[in-house]
């Protein structure tokens, strides 16, 4: 038996992540032939003006370069998503137990560039943009989270972890910038000979040095002008200086940051649980250094549906002067719009506006940004929905706010009740569409049937649901929804990753 055990092991690491080959459909749980493929109808595409962001000299072009869209972290694209024309979908299992797409981008040919992650690691992979097949594999160093779930098989422990690679970074030439678990930045590029596609690393910048050994870093993104920015959970903000590799660091005594950086031409944001965040680099020290410290309601406790006691939300930049996050207050959560210049006359805060439902409202998600609208999703009550949750239907509640154009506060323009639970919506300027995924809520606990949903960005109305598949493999957890520039949908999902595309 001491022998036979160790082998099982081995047998299940093996088969936990993937390998280089044909997409293994993910496989579908209770209740699929009784819900319906299809609700609503077939979109007709009503573009928006186009909104562009200033493209970043060191990321990948915008919409292809990460979780967010783009450094602003608007969530919006230039092209168009599924109209729900007679839609296909092609699904990809990942791994045995998990795997995870976390993040979705595009390299020069159109191929998939994603961070897959289960129980045992994350993946950084190369899939094929029609059938999702694995071209090239590299395995990611283990997160702690990891190694202490064997102890305690709490799947909150992974299931709460930003760190290791949830973040990734397409920058330019096709680089993924990843921080990896070990504490360190790797940029990595493609080998290819022939018919053989491997991932390299190409450089690597250690930071073990200069952080606590318990320290998990977050988020890397490149600035404007090239230096390595770098997060982590434990307070701690830092770059790289890419030239010399030095690094560079301060720590935000007894905060936590659990979310990504939002960059642009004027500085770096960061929101913590406690506060919100621009920083730039001190011309004399050479340290990080905030400009702005913005500090926010932070609630009494972590909500049903929350990672950790704070915000949720990635910063996300407005236009050329604002940032937008929400807050955590008890009651109803705020999303906050502040001005984001170095230096303001008069208060930085510009809109508090309450959403969602009284005693039933969290944020956990990163805001849509248009012009000057914003949409945010309300995830409260989510749980995983692995054993010891086994039922995450979520709470409804999807909203839009309009800013003033004087900047005198704001109003909401419309209010949803679909449930999105905790996709990272997005919206297409070319058709008009907000994207998210939801939950069937009219089905029995025991069936969990998940759709790609499309919101009306003018008016708020639903116009289709798109099935997926039902059971937990299916269910999105905090993967965000990404539109390729050829129309199709990508969604992340407990067991890997989906496409859905309208068929011809």
């Amino acid at each position: 038996m001491n022998r036979i055990l160790p082998c099982i092991l081995l047998f299940l690491i093996a088969a936990a992540g993937c390998q280089p080959g044909k997409a293994v459909p993910i496989a579908y749980g209770n209740g699929r032939d009784t819900v319906p493929a299809f609700i609503g109808s077939p979109a007709m595409p009503n573009p928006l003006p186009e909104v562009p962001v200033p493209a970043h000299p060191y990321l990948a072009r915008q919409g292809l370069n990460g979780m967010h869209a783009d450094s602003y972290c608007t969530g919006a694209y230039p092209w168009s998503g599924p109209l729900g024309r007679n839609p296909q979908i092609v699904s990809a299992s990942l791994a045995w137990i998990g795997g995870e797409a976390a993040t979705v981008a595009f390299d020069g040919k159109g191929r998939l560039v994603c961070v897959s992650g289960n129980i045992f690691d994350f993946q950084l992979l190369l899939l094929d943009p029609v059938s999702l097949d694995v071209i090239a594999v590299y395995s990611l160093p283990q997160r702690a989270s990891m190694a202490r779930f064997w102890t305690s098989f709490d799947f909150g422990i992974i299931m709460n972890d930003t760190s290791g690679g949830a973040y990734c970074h397409l920058g330019s030439g096709n680089r993924p910038i990843i921080a990896t678990a070990d504490r360190k930045i790797r940029i990595f590029a493609l080998e290819e000979r022939g018919d053989a596609v491997n991932w390299i690393v190409e450089k690597e910048y250690d930071l073990a040095p200069c952080l606590d050994e318990e320290a998990a870093v977050t988020d890397a993104m490149p600035d404007w002008l090239g230096h390595i920015w770098f997060i982590t959970r434990q307070g701690d903000v830092g770059y790289v200086d890419p030239d010399t590799s030095s690094v560079y660091t301060v720590n935000l005594p007894s905060e936590e940051i659990q979310n990504a950086m939002a960059i642009s031409e004027d500085g770096v944001f960061i929101v913590s649980d406690h506060a919100l965040y621009r920083f730039e680099i001190d011309p004399i020290s050479l340290e990080p250094r905030y400009t702005f410290r913005e500090t926010y309601d932070r609630g009494t406790s972590v909500k049903p549906g929350s990672i950790n006691r704070g915000s949720g939300t990635t910063p996300t930049l407005v236009g050329r002067d604002l940032v937008a996050i929400t807050d955590n207050a008890d009651e109803r959560v705020n999303v906050l719009v502040y001005k984001r210049l170095k230096e303001v006359k008069g208060s930085r805060l510009v809109l508090k506006q309450p959403v969602f439902d009284r005693g039933r409202s969290v944020s956990e998600n990163s805001l849509i940004a248009y012009g000057l609208s914003l949409i945010v999703e309300n995830n409260y009550l989510y749980s995983s929905g692995l054993p010891t949750d086994p039922d995450p239907r979520g709470h409804p509640g999807i909203v839009r706010i309009d800013i003033n154009p004087d900047y005198s506060g704001g109003r909401i323009a419309w209010e949803s009740r679909e449930c999105s639970p905790t996709t990272v919506p997005k919206l297409s300027m070319a058709n008009g569409l907000v994207y998210l995924y939801t939950r069937l809520t009219e089905t029995p606990s025991d069936i969990m049937a998940w759709y790609l949903t499309a919101l009306d960005f003018r008016t708020g109305k639903t116009v289709f649901k798109i099935f997926t598949g039902t059971g937990q493999n299916w269910n999105n957890n905090y993967a965000p929804i990404t539109l390729g520039p050829d129309g199709t949908a990508y969604v992340g999902c407990y067991n890997g990753i989906m496409a859905i595309r309208d068929s011809l």
